[in-house]
């Protein structure tokens, strides 16, 4: 009996630590005119995120706030995808998105710069764990289309590594080699001669 209640004071410890934040980027009041006058009913648009490069965003409809942002949390945290940062601060290379009429461009940034993006791809950045970001949207102002074409670019997204498993070499042999190396053995020989 003892060993339940542990269980379940384990489980509600868990729930209570969010491994994930979330971000409220929109809500929509609607009304149906009906014979007695009229209903109201909310729809809310959210960003979930970890913050270490996983981000999902979903949207909840009810008839009150807090009932419609919990159901848009829930889609959110399960449809979330995993985004390979650069130095866990910007992306590897630029990527444009589209969904609808919406379109949108991402360009990587030196450190520093910090998220320079507009209100919904501001929130999918954060809660992504973006730190440095330079965005911006083209066509469609509508938030549900912006996040859409967001996330469409960063699942476009691929790193160094990705690539290199992919065409079977190393990530050594795909990314450009510096300038630092040839210098050396420059030195190296006239220390020989």
């Amino acid at each position: 009996m003892a060993r339940e209640d542990n269980r379940r004071n384990d489980r509600r410890g868990r729930d209570e630590t969010p491994e994930f934040q979330d971000r409220l980027v929109a809500i929509n009041r609607v009304s149906k005119t009906v014979k007695g006058g009229k209903r109201f009913g909310f729809a809310a648009l959210v960003v979930v995120g970890d913050q270490k490069g996983r981000v999902g965003f979903g949207k909840g409809k009810a008839k009150e706030v807090p009932e419609a942002i919990r159901k848009a949390t829930e889609q959110a945290k399960r449809q979330m995808i995993r985004v390979a940062l650069r130095e866990g601060r910007t992306l590897h290379h630029d990527i444009e998105g589209r969904h609808g009429a919406g379109k949108v461009v991402m360009r990587t940034a030196p450190a520093g710069t910090g998220i320079i993006a507009g209100g919904p791809m501001r929130a999918v950045f954060e809660m992504l764990g973006i730190q440095d970001v330079v965005s911006k949207s083209l066509g469609s102002a509508n938030p549900y289309n912006m996040i859409r074409a967001t996330m469409d670019g960063l699942s476009k997204e691929t790193s160094p590594r990705m690539i290199a498993q992919r065409r079977g070499k190393k990530v050594s042999d795909i990314l450009p080699k510096t300038d630092a190396a040839p210098a050396a053995d420059v030195e190296a020989e006239a220390v020989e001669a």
